[in-house]
């Protein structure tokens, strides 16, 4: 059984498709060969995220999603995701897309870091990337 959860710590954001965003995200864990159990989606402010930030990973700057992976299995994908409303509003404007789609595209990266992409060298961010294009346009079509 698998579940995904919306939750707002902010009300200036909207997910227009909470159906189709559940379903890309089955559909991206099966195409990479794994089970979904749960993922929490946390849509948060700056602040609340440069919080968890600082208290987890002592960092002190802002950010569009932080990952906590929760999963037992190795094949499973259970986690949060902490996104940034205000992150996704401005690097949409930024990236010149849609709020919607920058949204969708920062799901997915999160998705993609439960199962276990990394994004820090040059050459794991050129998977990452080539991913979320590929899982980007999948939502597109569907």
């Amino acid at each position: 059984m698998y579940l995904t959860n919306f939750f707002f710590e902010t009300k200036n954001l909207k997910i227009k498709n909470k159906t189709k965003v559940r379903s890309l995200i089955k559909s991206l864990c099966l195409k990479e060969n794994k089970k979904l159990g749960f993922i929490n989606c946390v849509f948060c402010s700056d602040k609340y995220l440069v919080e968890i930030n600082k208290k987890y990973l002592k960092n002190d700057y802002y950010t569009d999603i932080i990952t906590f992976d929760h999963k037992e299995a190795e094949d499973n994908v259970e986690g949060d995701l902490y996104i940034s409303a205000e992150r996704i509003k401005e690097n949409a404007k930024n990236f010149r897309v849609t709020t919607e789609e920058e949204l969708v595209r920062v799901v997915i990266h999160g998705v993609l870091h439960l199962i276990g992409y990394k994004d820090k060298s040059k050459k794991e961010k050129v998977i990452m990337t080539q991913k979320e294009n590929k899982y980007i346009s999948l939502y597109k079509e569907s």
